[in-house]
């Protein structure tokens, strides 16, 4: 009578656990892969952030940009969260990088860079958009 409760009780609580055990190991591979693909992309993961990071520190755009402090010209933040990130824009602002300008962020006139070429510019604004505040 004592081995036909101990192997119900036993029974009972494998049905209660949720069966064998592969099954559990099976659920808890399957969460982490979930939280993963939760994990928001972070900006500097995309190659295009690295080739334009470096481009900038390359450039003279440093003296009159800063990624969140206003200077001469807006922070990149501010131009990223102004501008959906879209190959229009992205090729409009390199434009706008080349030739120069003003009106958009106050009288303040943007020295045009026509020494840069229309894809390096591009991959300027590349980087700087996703600096975008999510």
């Amino acid at each position: 009578m004592k081995q036909i409760l101990f192997t119900s009780a036993v029974a009972l609580a494998l049905i209660a656990c949720g069966g064998s055990g592969t099954e559990s190991k099976e659920q808890v591979k399957e969460e982490p892969k979930q939280e993963t693909a939760a994990a928001p992309a972070v900006p500097s993961d995309n190659p295009d952030y690295e080739k334009g990071l470096a481009l900038v520190a390359a450039s003279d755009c440093l003296t009159c940009h800063k990624v969140d402090e206003k200077v001469n010209g807006p922070s990149y933040r501010d131009v990223a969260n102004k501008y959906e990130n879209t190959e229009a824009n992205v090729k409009m602002l390199a434009g706008k990088v080349i030739k120069g300008g003003s009106g958009v962020w106050g009288e303040v006139l943007m020295t045009p860079h026509p020494a840069l070429s229309q894809a390096d510019a591009e991959q300027m604004v590349k980087y700087i958009l996703l600096l975008k505040n999510n």
